[in-house]
């Protein structure tokens, strides 16, 4: 089989072949740290994370690069509204990121770059540009000269003619920067000091650097002059993206990436997700709510949808990532609960995750019908919601198999193939990064295990049926005194524990 993935520069589906056969440079654009990170945030990490740990699945070496960015004008404000420092700021809301990718089970990168630190790279990058002809100085600011660029718009499909003054980013909106430019469209690489900001010496005087120039420079010095894949969201494609191309393809005479990607946008009521909008709800804030998410819950949902697609955040979609993970842990946890009676073997094999003897790692390939299958879709750019009709297939069938062996004490599949079955969704799951731990399993409220729990409700569900409502009435009554809360949603039913 064959990947193949969207590269949003040729704005076509190719085959993947990176520059050095079985190994893969990534870059992708990180956050500015003002603030926590939103659910926009962690669908991007989410979606590039899960990129990452399939090509790692697949046999490629990947060497993945994501940057911070901590000198902006936000970070700026944010330290004058609270009395402290730039670099205060900055290192507080980095803390507070991984916080949050931690929960979602995202893998670190590599390397997170900073922009205060890739100043000497930066600097020689916007030299190399000027002595190309493709940069000017301007009291104490360097412009990029955009029209001395003939392929500038190639990745976002934009002409300049078509666009308007100003509209080229944020770097280029500030008081006085119009009359210092040669062309509207041109914009800041380096930006001359303001009065109680922080700035640096360079050759054009004491500033700071611009936004774009900041990437260009953190590409070239941690992954070289082209890498396979740089990705990011939707909104960088302009004008972030396109800058960057323009200053490193100017400076090097080669392609900046050999693929681009881009994740769709999360939308509230019809409307992109973002924080100058006002609609954002942080990842601790959602998770943290009295009827939020769980961490994996929202890592499923982010990966039911294709991540060129946005998604829409609904009350309904919400109650349907619930129950669907409620499937696929139960599938999860069918090895920790039943193993026992089904007379595993246990082998003490290492997991990167869980470190439960139970799980082989997840990185190795499992060779069966699922696994081809979930590689077809994934296969076909990164499809996760085909991907997951393989896991949800497997965690079905096991949790009927554990219904079954509840009730009638043996399966009516084979111990052996359960095993199988079950090592194969544990492997494939931990591909999108879905795992769960091994203490879910003994976590269990009035002596009822989750399959039991599932069960009943399995019986309640027939009593309901077969129009038996005091049976069902009975069960749920029965469940709430083991403090067991059902749910009922158009999508099923779902069930919680009453936390003492």
């Amino acid at each position: 089989m064959t990947l193949t993935l969207y590269n949003t520069l040729t704005r076509r589906q190719e085959i993947f072949e990176p520059l050095e056969p079985g190994k893969v440079k990534i870059y992708c654009c990180g956050v500015t740290v003002y603030d926590y990170c939103h659910l926009g945030h962690a669908r991007a990490y989410i979606v590039w994370d899960t990129v990452r740990r399939y090509l790692l699945w697949r046999g490629y070496e990947v060497r993945y690069v994501q940057n911070f960015t901590d000198i902006d004008d936000k970070i700026l404000n944010r330290a004058r509204e609270t009395g402290s420092s730039m670099e205060a700021v900055a290192e507080r809301f980095i803390d507070e990121y991984f916080k949050d990718m931690d929960r979602l089970n995202i893998l670190r990168a590599d390397e997170y770059p900073r922009a205060t630190h890739a100043l000497d790279g930066i600097e020689r990058l916007i030299h190399e540009l000027e002595q190309k002809g493709y940069a000017y100085p301007a009291t104490g600011d360097v412009y990029y000269t955009v029209r001395r660029f003939p392929e500038y718009g190639k990745l976002s499909g934009k002409k300049l003619d078509d666009l308007q003054a100003g509209a080229s980013g944020r770097v280029e909106v500030e008081d006085g920067e119009a009359v210092k430019k040669k062309d509207p469209f041109d914009f800041a690489l380096w930006k001359a000091a303001k009065p109680g900001e922080p700035a640096w010496e360079s050759p054009w005087g004491k500033g700071r650097p611009g936004w774009h120039i900041e990437c260009s420079a953190m590409v070239r010095d941690r992954l070289g002059d082209t890498i396979d894949i740089h990705c990011g969201g939707e909104d960088l494609q302009f004008p972030h993206h396109e800058n960057e191309i323009a200053q490193s393809e100017a400076v090097t005479g080669k392609p900046l990436a050999r693929y681009w990607m881009h994740n769709g946008f999360i939308n509230v009521d019809g409307a992109k997700m973002a924080k100058s909008l006002g609609n954002f709800t942080t990842i601790r804030q959602f998770l943290d709510a009295p009827n939020g998410l769980e961490a994996m819950a929202l890592r499923l949902f982010v990966l039911q949808a294709h991540y060129r697609k946005p998604i829409d955040f609904t009350p309904d979609a919400i109650a349907s990532a619930t129950n669907s993970w409620h499937t696929l842990k139960e599938g999860l946890l069918f090895g920790y609960e039943y193993a026992n009676k089904l007379g595993w073997t246990v082998t003490e094999t290492e997991n990167s995750s869980s470190q439960n003897p139970l799980i082989q790692n997840p990185k190795s390939k499992i060779q069966n019908s699922y696994a081809d299958r979930f590689q077809a879709a994934m296969d076909d750019d990164f499809n996760t919601p085909g991907g997951l009709a393989v896991l949800f297939e497997l965690a079905k069938d096991l949790r009927r198999e554990g219904n079954i062996l509840v009730h009638q004490g043996k399966t009516e599949t084979p111990p052996e193939v359960l095993e199988e079955e079950w090592q194969t969704l544990v492997s494939l799951a931990g591909v999108l990064g879905l795992e769960v731990q091994p203490e879910a399993q003994t976590d269990v409220a009035g002596g009822l295990s989750e399959g039991e729990i599932e069960a009943l409700i399995q019986q309640r569900q027939v009593a309901r049926k077969g129009k038996n409502f005091a049976e069902s009435d009975r069960i749920r009554n029965e469940l709430q005194a083991q403090g067991i809360i059902l749910i009922d949603t158009k999508e099923g039913t779902r069930w919680e524990r009453v936390k003492k």
